[in-house]
């Protein structure tokens, strides 16, 4: 490829002549994008190759991640720096006059993903490549994502993500590896010439999985991974009893979007057939793969491991067992040997909506063997629990897999992996203790936590540079390979000269924020302000809502009383609510109407300003978290499985502002009550107060909530007073189901405890370097470790071995 500046150049220039047939001078900036998309991509290819082969060579236990999405964000200055060519790329295009930030900014964010379970998904994979793990992703290639979110009004509109716009210059696209994934159809059974019993899935409606793959690379190493994504294709079996338009329109929704509306029967089964496609494909490419080193699937479950990222590739389990029965001809006792060893799952929620259900109807006749193979789990296993309970009577129903005519994935999940996760201390004690506390009676071996991470390269390294020079200048450049060592900043945080670089530091990055907010909003933010962020998917257990009510409080005082005044604050939000989610969609209308009113009141907003930034991606995240001072992380306690955003803002020196639910009480216990600001019930009092709780109470008794609620039907955001009546109904009628009501005082208080601390400012700096220092737990790297050694049993592959 190339190993200096100069070859860089020339192979470069020679590139953009014989891919376009122009100079580079010539060139198109999307041209010049292409051609050093390639040849990065072409330099990781040799890792990628050495890499595969030295898996093979030493016959290493592999793990591949299936995940419904990976938010992997822009890669070309990830893949730069991994490889260590970032200074030499980009000074060899600044000799040929091209400055690499315009080629940076043309590449889309991928459109892989939606929320914090795509991201983790991502940063895992850099993290399994950064530490030499053979660890691979299994995905859908997602023609539109999930949508690109527009503000008109107000209000959130939906339009395609069209991230293909260029293409994928990371993909590699592999036809001869491509799989057949049957649907439809029914089961035939006979009896072959030993009288064994086979089945036959006869009938089917096939579709083609063509795989394209993309390089993960490693920071620092050769290892190179891949991560998978599956593109639904038309196969060489053509249905003769459909019309071939209404197949082909069928097949290409599957890869449409992420998370297609299942508010409907028909978006019920375009879900289940997404989940299957990739997980079948997935599933015959590994044992594909695997059948190509050794001669036998006996020992799949020390060769191989799958971890299921929460519900959503849980088909998994069935879909290996009917292949190694139906294609391989194992029989039931070692097959499900064989399944439970290489299957693990990660919980992700406690959230009984979110624990997928599917009705039973559906998988029947979109999956006629799969449904089969679930029906004799569930047999066998409930046989299994009435033997260990034989006077529990109730116990079978409860942990039944198939019940009230639905097929229950997380029971599945549980039934057939060997390991059950959850994501943070807290989230695993409540899957322990409520959740999932029948199945920990039958299995409680199974259970471990596992606390999310998230990798320091991109969102500390690559995304905060001016914080990355400072603390290499102070202490070495270790920490950017070992995030544990980011600990010696403690030996600094007292230093007022230090406190004072990075105040510095944090100001130059809250103009880049203001600069991108005038862009995206026209709308003019101080950079001396404090900025509070709450950035994360629209949720009502998120509770924008109790953000936004706190805002309306402070506009009210403001408004009554000319003599109270805060530090000035700029409440700055980011969110997408799903579409047919009619509550989330409506708390963004909300939002962006108090910025209207309070933006343009000349009576307050020099103190206060509201900005809701559209369409948060990635890319935004990657300049919006090392530019917040306050974190807003303030679920409902026991609602919040993890949570990675708060990781993100803590390590580039945010204070966090949240309640005591998910990763929150982590990250309490290692920075200390003096360096976040923790408001709100605990879960246990959650739990109680659930039990007598009336919202009117606390409408009645506290002032402040009663004009805050009230102003949502009184005209004073909306010139229609039944705008936001669906949201005054939610909190009033519908008794406040996340409390944010029984929140609401403490929150306000800890806003003026942040408003005290932001006041010191040596003090502030202080807190703020704390939680940098003590961010190396939080680090993917850590997580993965304890994957890989305590489920997944897989050892580093060291590509500059000889």
């Amino acid at each position: 490829m190339f190993n200096n500046k100069q070859e860089f150049v020339e192979e470069f220039t020679k590139r953009i002549e014989e891919n376009y047939g122009r100079s580079v001078e010539q060139s198109h900036p999307t041209e010049r994008f292409m051609v050093l998309g390639e040849m990065v991509r072409d330099f990781a290819g040799i890792h990628w190759k050495e890499t595969k082969e030295k898996i093979a060579a030493e016959e290493a236990k592999q793990m591949y991640y299936f995940s419904m999405e990976f938010l992997i964000g822009r890669l070309l200055t990830n893949n730069l720096m991994n490889l260590g060519i970032y200074e030499l790329v980009r000074d060899g295009l600044k000799d040929l006059d091209i400055d690499i930030n315009e080629l940076e900014d043309l590449e889309s964010d991928a459109g892989l993903g939606n929320g914090g379970l795509g991201r983790l998904a991502a940063c895992f994979l850099d993290s399994l490549a950064s530490l030499q793990l053979p660890g691979n992703g299994n995905c859908i290639r997602y023609q539109y994502g999930l949508f690109r979110q527009k503000i008109e009004n107000g209000y959130q509109v939906e339009v395609p993500d069209q991230w293909l716009t260029l293409g994928n210059v990371w993909e590699v696209r592999k036809p001869k590896s491509a799989v057949d994934v049957k649907f439809w159809g029914h089961v035939e059974m006979r009896k072959d010439e030993n009288g064994e019993l086979i089945f036959e899935h006869v009938d089917a409606e096939h579709i083609r999985a063509v795989p394209y793959d993309m390089p993960v690379v490693g920071h620092g190493t050769k290892e190179t991974n891949t991560l998978r994504l599956w593109s639904a294709e038309a196969s060489d079996i053509i249905p003769t009893n459909k019309d071939f338009r209404l197949y082909l329109q069928e097949l290409q929704e599957i890869c449409l979007n992420v998370y297609p509306d299942d508010s409907t029967d028909a978006g019920k089964i375009l879900r289940l057939k997404q989940q299957y496609f990739f997980v079948s494909a997935g599933v015959k490419s590994i044992i594909r793969s695997h059948l190509r080193v050794y001669p036998t699937l006996n020992n799949l479950g020390e060769k191989i491991a799958i971890q299921l990222n929460d519900t959503h590739p849980v088909l998994a389990i069935p879909e290996l067992m009917r292949v190694l029965m139906d294609e391989y001809h194992y029989d039931w006792d070692h097959a499900w040997e064989i399944t439970t060893a290489v299957m693990a799952y990660t919980n992700h929620t406690i959230l009984s909506e979110a624990l997928e259900k599917w009705p039973i109807a559906f998988v029947q006749r979109l999956l006629p063997r799969i449904y089969m193979i679930i029906e004799e789990i569930n047999r066998r296993f409930l046989k299994e629990v009435a033997e260990k309970f034989p006077y529990e009577r109730d116990m079978a129903y409860r942990v039944a897999i198939l019940k009230d005519d639905q097929v229950h994935m997380a029971s599945l999940a549980v039934v057939g992996s060997h390991s059950v996760n959850g994501v943070a201390q807290l989230h695993t004690e409540i899957l322990i203790h409520d959740l999932f506390r029948d199945f920990v009676r039958l299995y409680p071996d199974k259970f471990n936590n596992k606390t999310n991470g998230i990798t320091h390269r991109r969102w500390l390294l690559y995304s905060n540079p001016q914080l990355r020079k400072m603390l290499d200048e102070l202490i070495g450049e270790g920490f950017e390979y070992d995030l544990n060592e980011i600990e010696k900043l403690m030996d600094h945080v007292d230093d007022p000269a230090i406190q004072n670089q990075f105040l510095e530091i944090k100001h130059q990055r809250k103009e880049i924020l203001a600069k991108l907010v005038k862009e995206r909003c026209g709308v003019e933010i101080d950079p001396n302000s404090i900025y509070d962020v709450q950035a994360k998917r629209l949720h009502a257990y998120k509770r924008q809502l109790l953000n936004a009510l706190h805002i309306i409080y402070l506009y009210q005082r403001m408004k009554e009383d000319p003599s109270f005044t805060i530090t000035p604050t700029t409440f700055i939000f980011a969110a997408k609510a799903a579409p047919a989610y009619y509550f989330a969609k409506k708390v963004i209308k909300l939002i962006n109407s108090l910025g209207e009113v309070i933006n343009n009141d000349p009576a307050v907003n020099s103190m206060l300003k509201v900005v809701f930034i559209p369409n948060y991606s990635v890319s935004i995240a990657e300049v919006l978290m090392n530019a917040a001072d306050v974190s807003e992380q303030i679920s409902t306690a026991g609602k919040e499985a993890s949570g990675t955003g708060n990781m993100k803002f803590m390590m580039n020196g945010a204070m966090t502002l949240g309640t005591l639910d998910g990763a929150n009480v982590e990250i309490d216990e290692r920075v200390g009550r003096d360096n976040d600001v923790i408001f709100g019930l605990t879960v246990d009092q959650v739990t109680e107060l659930k039990k007598n709780y009336n919202a009117w109470d606390y409408y009645n008794e506290d002032e402040r909530i009663k004009k805050s609620v009230d102003s949502l039907v009184d005209g004073t955001w909306a010139e229609d007073h039944d705008e936001f009546k669906l949201i005054f109904d939610e909190l009033m009628y519908k008794n406040d189901e996340y409390l944010l009501l029984a929140d609401f005082a403490s929150y306000t208080a800890a806003h003026e405890e942040i408003q005290r601390r932001y006041a010191d400012r040596g003090q502030w700096a202080k807190a703020c370097l704390i939680n940098i220092a003590k961010s190396g737990y939080f680090s993917s790297d850590r997580t993965i470790q304890q994957y890989a050694d305590e489920i997944w049993h897989i050892s580093p592959v060291r590509i500059d071995d000889k």
